[in-house]
């Protein structure tokens, strides 16, 4: 039997949203996934009015709760704009506040933030939207701090993605977050999608399609994760690249928008997040294996990253069952 969610995710839906968000959310938190034994989500659609035209006329939504749906959730993912300049109704802007008053951790998916901006909940926070709409934006909403170069944005309880696909990512660093580096690894196996692309990488790059063979950095990516217990280096991985230090770092910054050494720390600690949650109690051990040299360092990184000590990891996201 399949257990009954503690943690209820409301998606509201209205007149233009964009299917593909919907399906992201839908996807994410509102499938039964028994492999994992864990108590996943329960979701729900609401909506403002009884029918609801979705972008460009596609289909028309029907048959789902009310927006008091949305007074009960947990977790609100607010409707993106089909035109983000045409403002929310106050009936949708009302919910959203109230959410907010209450605590709820709220979400926006592509042009969304102009939804939780909107109704005032980005006041003096962090934010991200579309790279096409990011003057748009400013210009609307000065008093938020606007991040238009990322995927997406967690400020604690208020996270904002920007554009469609980018949703994938902010709904799987959810996961991450409510559940765990492996549980969130094991659902993006599912979806046949990047385990885990950090919210600093940059949504857009404005460059031609290269016309010779493919010069990304993912195969020296792989090279280094096979590595990272070894005394690996930013000077190292230059080395193999056969680039100087400062090439390499141009490059990472232009794909991946991080510098070499932030991506390695990341990866070295996710690799640590996976060997708390399979159990692994002893602290040096595990920073030795992955790259991070002693326990006090592994302390650091881990609290930097998620905000909890190696035990206190261990006791939230330790390990049932991952198919």
């Amino acid at each position: 039997m399949p257990k009954e969610s503690s943690h209820h995710v409301a998606v509201i839906v209205d007149h233009g949203s964009n299917p593909f968000e919907l399906g992201v959310a839908t996807e994410l938190f509102g499938l039964r996934r028994p492999e994992l034994d864990r108590d996943w989500y329960q979701l729900s659609l609401c909506t403002p009015e009884p029918e609801i035209r979705m972008h460009s006329g596609f289909f028309t939504l029907t048959g789902v709760a009310g927006l008091d749906r949305a007074d009960r959730a947990d977790t609100v993912i607010v409707p993106n704009r089909p035109d983000p300049e045409v403002p929310p109704s106050d009936a949708v802007l009302d919910v959203v506040r109230r959410a907010a008053q209450r605590g709820a951790r709220l979400v926006s998916f592509c042009t969304g933030s102009f939804t939780l901006a909107a109704a005032g909940v980005l006041d003096g926070r962090r934010a991200t939207t579309h790279w096409r709409w990011a003057d748009t934006f400013r210009r609307s909403y000065p008093q938020v701090e606007l991040l238009p170069d990322v995927l997406f944005v967690d400020d604690g309880n208020v996270l904002t993605a920007a554009g469609s696909a980018a949703a994938l990512d902010l709904g799987l660093h959810l996961i991450r977050r409510d559940h765990g580096a492996e549980i969130a690894n094991a659902v993006s196996r599912r979806l046949v999608f990047t385990a885990h692309r950090d919210g600093g990488q940059r949504q857009f790059i404005d460059q031609p399609v290269p016309v010779v063979a493919d010069t990304s950095l993912a195969p020296l990516l792989e090279w280094a994760r096979e590595r990272l217990g070894s005394p690996l280096t930013v000077a190292d991985i230059a080395t193999y690249a056969a680039v100087s230090q400062a090439t390499l770092h141009r490059r990472f910054q232009a794909e991946l928008g991080t510098t070499p050494l932030a991506w390695l720390t990341g990866e070295r600690v996710a690799f640590a997040c996976r060997l708390l949650e399979r159990g692994e109690v002893r602290l040096e051990t595990i920073a030795r294996t992955c790259g991070l040299g002693t326990a006090a360092n592994l302390r650091i990184q881990l609290k930097r990253t998620t905000g909890l000590t190696p035990s206190d990891y261990r006791r939230r996201f330790a390990l049932r069952s991952v198919s």
